[in-house]
């Protein structure tokens, strides 16, 4: 072992000789955190609605102040009186507003006579998410507006009531373990599988072959090295990431030390997988060429960004032979539920028999031979 140890001294004392690389591959998963996880997922406010009131009565003014009282408080939208409708809609197509909503002259009559009283929402439909939330925010307003100002002692409808096992979660605590796996990634892309196609490329490869040392040492030194550095560079980003995303108690030493045995594992993992894909190359442009392509069929299918529930077949296909999607899972099952190991043993199960499949392929693929 001391052959394999003398190679991993060697990768880690040129990793402490560069520390632009160590910043740049910390820097990236911190910039995505803190720009995607307060760019995806908030809830939309301050839209745009117009309202024409065609109506004018007591029941049209209610709907009225209840819109108001969406402006102060939820922020949703914010409306803006129309008295032409025609108006309204040219500024909806001009993009000046997001919707428009309508009351038509008879709707106080239909209301008074309980005839179906209807409104309309014009809504500029070419983002679906802020469509979604108008509509959502509109059918709450009415809800609010038919509640009956007495309400009847004996309710006879079925109701819903929701109960939330773990405090609110925002999207940035959702995306947190995404990016502790997105950084471990690019540090084995760059500190691993990178330098070493740039050592062959250099001909520094050249002195291993005339060693005595095996192809699984060497396999094995590159790949503890990798993992050391990808470890802290995941440990780094646990401890920057939590404060950012505002995990509760994040950083109790049960909860961290549980962290950490899926940082090594998961690191292990994808540096057994990146000497696997580059242990045959030697053009050191392929593997800057792959960086994009490859964390991109690793990152977003792993369900980091969006459910997986959404994906069609052939995504959800390709995330299950996805290491992320473990490493992801598991980090989420610690980082925003505090589950025992046991609940993530499959996770962790996977990472280790890839990781084993990984290496040995490797070690089989690496030729003695300029």
């Amino acid at each position: 072992m001391h052959r394999t140890w003398a190679i991993i001294e060697r990768e880690l004392r040129r990793f402490r000789r560069n520390p632009t690389m160590i910043v740049l591959s910390m820097l990236l998963p911190v910039i995505q955190l803190c720009i995607l996880g307060h760019a995806i997922g908030g809830n939309v406010k301050h839209l745009k609605v117009g309202i024409v009131d065609q109506d004018h009565g007591l029941p049209a003014v209610r709907l009225r102040e209840l819109a108001g009282a969406v402006t102060s408080g939820a922020r949703t939208f914010d409306t803006i009186e129309y008295s032409d409708s025609g108006r309204a809609l040219e500024d909806l197509r001009d993009g000046r507003l997001h919707a428009v909503l309508i009351i038509p002259p008879d709707f106080s009559r239909r209301v008074h006579q309980g005839n179906q009283p209807r409104i309309a929402l014009v809504e500029d439909n070419t983002d679906n998410f802020v469509s979604a939330a108008l509509v959502a925010q509109m059918n709450g307003l009415l809800a609010a507006f038919n509640t009956p100002a007495a309400p009847p002692r004996v309710v006879d409808e079925a109701t819903l009531q929701v109960v939330e096992v773990y405090p609110y979660i925002p999207y940035v605590q959702y995306l947190l373990p995404g990016s502790i796996v997105m950084s471990i990634f690019t540090m084995v892309m760059i500190g691993g599988g990178i330098n070493f196609v740039d050592d062959k490329a250099h001909g520094l490869h050249e002195g291993y072959l005339v060693t005595p040392i095996t192809k699984l040492e060497l396999i094995a030194g590159f790949n503890i090295a990798g993992t050391l550095k990808a470890v802290i560079a995941g440990t780094a980003l646990i401890l920057v990431g939590t404060v950012i995303a505002g995990i509760p108690n994040a950083l109790e030493p049960v909860r961290l030390l549980k962290l950490g045995v899926v940082v090594v594992i998961t690191a292990f993992a994808l540096i057994s997988l990146m000497f696997l894909l580059m242990v045959r190359m030697s053009n050191p442009m392929v593997p800057r060429a792959m960086f994009g392509v490859l964390s991109t069929v690793l990152y977003f299918p792993s369900g980091a960004v969006y459910p997986q529930e959404g994906f069609p077949a052939w995504l959800r296909a390709i995330a299950i032979v996805d290491p992320f999607t473990y490493a992801v899972h598991a980090l989420r099952s610690l980082l925003l539920k505090d589950s025992g190991l046991a609940a993530i043993s499959g996770d962790l199960l996977f990472l280790l028999a890839f990781s084993a499949i990984a290496m040995t392929a490797a070690t089989l693929l690496f030729r003695r031979t300029l």
